[in-house]
């Protein structure tokens, strides 16, 4: 594993806030010298993001690379007029654009033998479909299977397409609202907007199922009872998937 010295980077100190505005500005108006500085001045950040998540398994120079994307995005997208440091509102995109990569790079090395189980459940719940002349429930397809009705649910989970947490909701002249908004304009304490970049890190560390039962809950405004029949468990079991949810987001948010 390569460590940090072993990369060539360019020492440089940060940028004062006043001289980051002003090169930020420049460089979202397409001067790409202004926004080379910008990355030799904050490479920094993405050392130390790179480093907190370099193990045997992946180099420390592709993690350096995956992470300076997150930086040129927060450069591109820092919105000027906000009273936010660049340095707070750069990392957790950086962290992101890793974490993304790291879940991603995972989700292929496990994703074979959980598309087989997944056709075998679609093949399973098109015959009931026939049979039954409606769309059989998850439990109805477990046991058709002899499966557990956690692992019908995973199957499917693995190979659906996710609602992304960041999809656009709303749109009007030009402005619009992510599914992220409405959830964080839901909680009390969701009010700035460092608390806003917060949660979409928390909730974008969330499994595939716990992400879609906020969605049915917070966003579609689904019953307790409805998102059971949806996913296939008990209206009981939903209330505690739901609590465990919601302190798992307090947790990361802590």
């Amino acid at each position: 594993m390569k460590n940090s010295n072993s990369l060539d980077l360019p020492q440089k100190d940060l940028l004062s806030e006043e001289e980051t505005k002003a090169l930020l500005k420049k460089a979202q108006a397409g001067d790409q010298e202004a926004k080379n500085k910008l990355v030799n001045h904050n490479v920094k950040l993405v050392l130390k993001v790179a480093h907190r998540f370099a193990n045997k398994n992946y180099d420390y120079e592709e993690l350096f690379q995956i992470g300076s994307i997150g930086l040129l995005k927060a450069i591109e997208r820092f919105d000027l007029d906000r009273d936010v440091k660049f340095s707070t509102y750069a990392v957790p995109l950086i962290i992101g654009e890793i974490k993304r990569f790291l879940r991603d790079d995972d989700a292929i090395k496990v994703s074979r033998s959980l598309k087989r189980r997944a056709h075998r459940v679609n093949e399973v719940k098109e015959m009931l479909t026939a049979r039954l002349n409606r769309e059989p429930t998850i439990q109805e397809i477990a046991e058709e299977m002899d499966e557990n009705k956690e692992e019908i649910v995973n199957a499917l989970e693995a190979v659906r397409e996710p609602t992304s947490i960041y999809s656009s909701v709303y749109e009007d002249e030009g402005s619009s609202i992510e599914l992220v908004d409405q959830i964080a304009a839901s909680s009390e304490g969701q009010k700035r907007e460092l608390d806003r970049m917060a949660l979409r890190e928390v909730i974008n560390d969330l499994k595939n199922r716990e992400r879609l039962i906020l969605k049915l809950r917070f966003f579609d405004e689904k019953t307790q009872q409805e998102v059971a029949e949806k996913i296939g468990v008990s209206q009981v079991q939903v209330s505690r998937l739901e609590r465990k949810i919601i302190n798992k987001v307090r947790e990361g948010l802590d």
